[in-house]
């Protein structure tokens, strides 16, 4: 096994000069706090806390505040982080060698005693700029979705989606993208599997998104498992799908044409769209992580909750996400839904992956990524108590299945795996017209049927990557502003973004994924 020593000597340069030794520790119970600074601190260091180091501790990384005895509790955020397989003396770098992982709260014992917090005062008169559809719901961006029911036939779709960039969509300057909603379902499944329904809904509601403005269209094949009509099943009738095997397709240059034709007729209805003035209480906004370090638990994700809960007081809806990050925290989340119901449908939620990941021979410990413990997180419960930081303090509304469409408002729990693209594709699916995203690590993920807000955890990671990061949450640690301020910064920018006013930089570098769809079901 690696010694601290071991894994630490290539990461040693010397702090900047005048640069102040500096921790953070979250909650008064913990025994361990976080170094701050850049390039870690060197062995003999005196901490604010008057601690002397024993050895060098990187930036994001633990340090003892007190010993901890071999099997004694290492406490992170008021909670049982880790269990020491080692003494660990005061001073040491509480590294992930020296902790053994605790185990999951028990969902059958789990105290379903709800104490919802009270609801914060409304929050009236805020608005965003958005295009209202003919159902209600208002979406962010003005784009023409094309789905397809089957991977074959996405390579045609790439090559219209082109001609149509190039040819039709300069006519039309109110229409923001053409995208094609291309995906690997659709054959070679199981499609009558028991699980087989959680991608074939979350297909049905993508193609609902209101961003697309009800006016999407379906690109299939004509032999495959998953036919047209069940994306759309009023397709047919207003003449929103082509089958590339259909008959009058007399080559491929004329499936293009019947493509392209397709597509100018409803960038016609979209190109009238404009924006209007609505209420905050329209916004679907949905939170995620990625890339995830020691910080993200006590700058971003903190004021991510801040910004949720000022949302959720203007009357919008706000989604948080990823199964696996939230499971050594739920004894934390039950207690905060509005009824019973949403209660046992959290621990529904849980119950349902922990039986996907064991039958995979898996369990929730299999999330933490190399990333992520370079940046300090030692494991998947350190880094759950941090993810759901994101949630806020509001009580928690409803409860939603992968892929399923959101039906509350309020602040919504919908359970996703925490891969960064299957969470998005699942959150796209539940109806987000924008999407919070922090990081640690630094990603370049983006979303091109809504907008994605990166939100930095530290400044020197704003500052490398400033034109990939849109927000820098590290003030908080720097103390350049307090979690309030940035929680209301946060806020103030989602409103420019779903105004148009301001464009992240994924949507102006075009920078985006790949729909990855969750399906557990069997593929034949």
């Amino acid at each position: 096994m690696a010694t601290p020593s071991d894994v630490s000597a290539p990461e040693r340069p010397s702090r900047l000069p005048g640069d102040a030794p500096r921790t953070i520790r979250v909650h008064p119970d913990d025994n361990v706090a976080i170094v701050v600074n850049a390039f870690g601190l060197p062995a003999g260091t005196t901490l604010p806390e008057g601690i002397t180091l024993r050895e060098f501790v990187p930036q994001g990384h633990k340090v003892a505040l007190t010993d901890i005895a071999k099997g004694g509790a290492v406490r992170r955020y008021g909670e049982i982080v880790g269990l020491a397989i080692e003494a660990i003396p005061q001073g040491s770098w509480v590294e992930e060698s020296r902790v053994e992982t605790p185990a999951a709260p028990d969902l059958d014992t789990l105290d379903m005693t709800i104490r919802p917090p009270a609801p914060l005062p409304p929050l009236d008169g805020y608005t965003f700029e958005g295009f209202r559809n003919p159902d209600g719901t208002v979406g962010t961006k003005n784009i023409l979705a094309i789905s397809t029911s089957v991977q074959c036939v996405a390579g045609t779709l790439d090559v219209a989606i082109r001609k149509i960039k190039e040819e039709l969509l300069p006519r039309f300057p109110n229409v923001d993208d053409v995208v094609g909603l291309t995906h690997t379902y659709g054959c070679g499944v199981a499609i009558s599997a028991p699980e087989a329904h959680i991608p074939i809904r979350t297909l049905q509601n993508i193609a609902r998104n209101p961003n697309f403005g009800g006016e999407v269209m379906v690109v299939g094949l004509g032999c495959e498992k998953l036919v047209s009509e069940r994306l759309l099943p009023d397709a047919t009738q207003t003449g929103a799908v082509t089958r590339l095997q259909d008959e009058h397709h007399a080559g491929f240059g004329m499936m293009i044409d019947t493509i392209m034709t397709m597509a100018e007729q409803r960038l016609e209805v979209l190109n009238r769209r404009r924006r209007e003035t609505c209420s905050v209480s329209d916004l679907v906004v949905g939170l995620q992580c990625g890339g995830s370090d020691a910080f993200s638990g006590v700058t971003a994700n903190p004021a991510m909750g801040i910004c949720a809960d000022l949302l959720v007081r203007c009357g919008a809806t706000v989604l948080f996400s990823e199964v696996t990050e939230v499971r050594d925290a739920i004894h934390l989340l039950t207690p905060r839904a509005a009824t019973p119901e949403v209660a046992q449908a959290l621990v529904r939620e849980m119950a349902w992956y922990d039986d996907y990941l064991a039958k995979g021979g898996a369990d929730r410990r299999a999330n933490p990524s190399p990333g992520n413990k370079k940046g300090g997180l030692n494991n998947i419960v350190e880094k759950a108590l941090g993810s759901v930081a994101k949630s806020g303090a509001s009580p928690i509304s409803g409860v939603l299945a992968p892929g399923e469409r959101v039906r509350e408002k309020g602040l919504i729990f919908a359970a996703t795996p925490a891969s960064d693209f299957v969470c998005g594709t699942l959150q796209l699916a539940s109806g987000i017209t924008l999407q919070v995203f922090s990081t640690g690590r630094g990603t370049p993920y983006g979303l091109a049927q809504a907008p994605v807000i990166k939100v930095a955890t530290r400044t020197e990671l704003a500052e490398r990557w400033s034109d990939l990061i849109d927000f820098d949450a590290g003030r908080v640690a720097t103390g350049e502003r307090t979690l309030e301020e940035a929680g209301h910064d946060l806020f103030e920018l989602i409103l420019d973004v779903a105004s148009g006013r301001k464009r992240p930089w994924s949507d102006r570098w075009g920078l985006y994924n790949d729909l990855a769809l969750f399906n557990p079901a069997p593929v034949t």
